[in-house]
C-alpha cells in the first residue's frame, strides 16, 4: 500500500468533486472457476483499490460526502477461516493504513443504503455478482443498473485516474522491467519444434516469481496476423516470427505491456526485415510526437501514414500514403489502434468507458474499420501513461474479402500481396509518460530494432 496520506488525498479530491451525495464502490469478491471454492486468482476493483487500498475480497467502501464520512464495510477473517488461510492482518489494521476509521460488518451495509435518502453515486459493474448486489441494495431492477450509473462519479474518477503520481510511476517501472524479464524468456526460449505454451508458462511463471501476477493473458502466437491471438499447443517453425505481447502486474497491481517480435532462426528474413523496419519507423515517429497538447488521433494517423508510406515503397500499397490513410486502405494492414493508456489496469479505466477514458464531448470516437479500435484519442497532457504499439498483419482472411469485395484497389496492391499470404504479422510496443517537455520512456533499456533484437537473441 501507499501511505494513509495517498488514500485520504484521493478521497477527498473525489469528495470534492463530487459534492453531495454517498459514493458507492464496491470491491470485487473471490469467483469461483468452476465451483465455488476453486477460485480464480483474485483481483481487487482498481477503483476500489485507488482510493481505499485494501486488496482482499469482500469489501465495500462507502464516502458520504454530505455528512464527510467514510465507510468501510467488510467482515473480519474467522478462526475457522484462519485454520484454512493461516493469520492474517485485521481488516481494522489494513483500513488503518489507509486512513480509514470507521470499519463495520458487511450485514450492516443493506441497511445503510435502504435507509438513505442521498443520492447514491455508483459505477457500471463489470461483474454480474455486483450488478446484482447493486440490485438488491438500491431496489433497482438488474437491467436497469447500467442506466442508474453516474457520469459524474464517472467523470470525477477519469479526471483523478488518468494522472499519474510520482508513486505510481515507480510501480508501474517495476511492472514494465518484469515484463521486459518476460520478454527475453520468450526470446530465449524460441526454437523450432518448442511450442507457443511451453513458452507462455514460463513467461507466466516470471510474472508471479517476482510478486504479481500477468497484467492480462499473454499473447504469444507464431499467427500474429490475428491481433489478440493466444498461445496454442502449436509447435514453432524455422522461418517462423514469434509475435509476443504480455504485461507484469506487480504487487501493487500495476501494470506493464510490451511487445516485441523476433524470429525462431535467430535471424530475419529478407522480407521480414523489410516489414519490421516500417514498422520501427512508425514506432518511431509515433514517440517522437509525443507531448502535451496533441491529440493521440493525430499520433495514430501519423503512425498509419508512416505504415502506408513504407508499404507503398515495398508496392503492396500505391498511390498517395496521406489519401491511402484518409481513405482507410492502411487498415488493412493495421486495423486496431496505436495505443491505450496505462496504469492499475491493462487498458486504464476501460470499465469506465472509453467515451470518457479516450475520448470528450468534443471528439467523438470513430465507428470507421481500424479507427474505431483506437481507445485513446484525445490530447495529451502531462502526467498520462500510454503504450505506443504500431504494427502490420497479413490476415489472409481479411486480405481475401477486400480483394473480392474490390475494395480500395486504387491503393493496395493486392498482386503483389499474394506473396504474403502466410507471412504473419509483426508489432512492436513501449510504454511512455507523458511529461512537460514530451514523453519518457518508461523501463530499462531493451531491444527495438531489427539489429538489437538480433544481437540480443544471439546473446541469449
Amino acid at each position: 500500500m501507499f501511505s494513509a496520506k495517498t488514500y485520504i488525498d484521493r478521497r477527498s479530491g473525489l469528495q470534492a468533486a463530487i459534492g453531495s451525495g454517498i459514493i458507492l464502490l464496491p470491491g470485487n469478491d473471490d469467483t469461483g472457476m468452476n465451483y465455488k471454492d476453486n477460485i480464480y486468482p483474485f483481483r481487487q476493483d482498481s477503483s476500489f483499490l485507488y482510493y481505499a487500498g485494501i486488496d482482499r475480497p469482500g469489501l465495500t467502501f462507502i464516502i458520504d460526502a454530505d455528512n464527510n464520512r467514510e465507510i468501510l464495510f467488510g467482515d473480519e477473517s474467522t478462526v475457522e477461516d484462519i485454520v484454512w488461510t493461516g493469520s492474517v492482518d485485521s481488516l481494522v489494521s489494513q483500513a488503518a493504513r489507509a486512513g480509514i476509521a470507521d470499519v463495520r460488518p458487511l450485514s450492516q451495509l443493506p441497511g445503510f443504503l435502504a435507509g438513505n435518502k442521498q443520492t447514491i453515486h455508483f459505477l457500471s459493474p463489470y461483474r454480474a455478482d455486483i450488478t446484482l448486489k447493486l440490485s438488491s441494495w438500491l431496489d433497482i431492477p438488474a437491467a436497469q443498473i447500467p442506466e442508474r450509473v453516474s457520469v459524474k462519479l464517472i467523470k470525477a474518477i477519469v479526471a483523478q485516474r488518468s494522472y499519474k503520481t510520482t508513486e505510481e510511476i515507480q510501480q508501474i517501472e517495476i511492472a514494465v522491467n518484469t515484463t521486459i524479464d518476460m520478454q527475453l524468456k520468450a526470446m530465449q526460449l524460441a526454437a523450432a519444434g518448442v511450442t507457443e505454451t511451453e513458452i507462455s508458462g514460463q513467461l507466466h511463471a516470471v510474472a508471479i516469481a517476482a510478486g504479481g501476477h500477468i497484467s492480462f493473458p499473454v499473447i504469444l502466437t507464431t499467427n500474429g496476423q490475428f491481433l489478440h491471438n493466444h498461445p496454442h499447443h502449436t509447435p514453432l517453425q524455422q522461418g517462423q516470427l514469434v509475435l509476443c505481447d504480455c504485461g507484469a502486474e506487480n504487487a501493487m497491481r500495476y501494470c506493464g505491456d510490451l511487445t516485441r517480435t523476433h524470429p525462431v532462426d535467430k535471424k530475419f528474413t529478407t522480407a521480414q526485415r523489410d516489414i519490421y523496419d516500417i514498422v520501427y519507423q512508425s514506432y518511431q515517429a509515433a514517440a517522437d510526437a509525443i507531448r502535451p497538447g496533441i491529440r493521440f488521433k493525430d499520433i495514430h494517423l501519423l503512425a498509419c501514414e508512416q505504415i502506408a508510406a513504407g508499404l507503398t515503397a515495398l508496392g503492396l500499397m500505391k498511390g498517395d500514403p496521406r489519401e491511402a490513410v484518409a481513405a482507410g486502405a492502411h487498415a488493412l494492414f493495421f486495423p486496431c489502434g496505436v495505443g491505450h493508456m496505462l496504469g492499475l489496469d491493462i487498458h486504464d479505466m476501460e470499465n469506465l468507458g472509453e467515451a470518457y477514458v479516450g475520448y470528450t464531448d468534443t471528439l467523438q470516437k470513430s465507428t470507421a474499420f481500424g479507427l474505431k479500435s483506437l481507445r485513446l484519442g484525445r490530447e495529451l497532457e502531462a502526467g498520462f501513461v500510454l503504450t505506443v504499439e504500431p504494427g502490420i498483419y497479413f490476415n489472409p482472411l481479411l486480405t481475401d474479402a477486400w480483394q473480392a469485395a474490390g475494395k480500395h484497389t486504387s491503393f493496395i496492391n493486392y498482386e503483389k500481396l499474394a506473396a504474403y499470404r502466410n507471412f504473419g504479422g509483426i508489432r512492436l510496443e513501449d510504454n511512455f509518460l507523458v511529461t512537460a517537455e514530451g514523453s519518457h520512456l518508461l523501463g530499462r533499456p531493451f531491444a527495438r530494432t531489427a539489429t538489437e533484437i538480433e544481437n540480443l537473441i544471439a546473446s541469449l
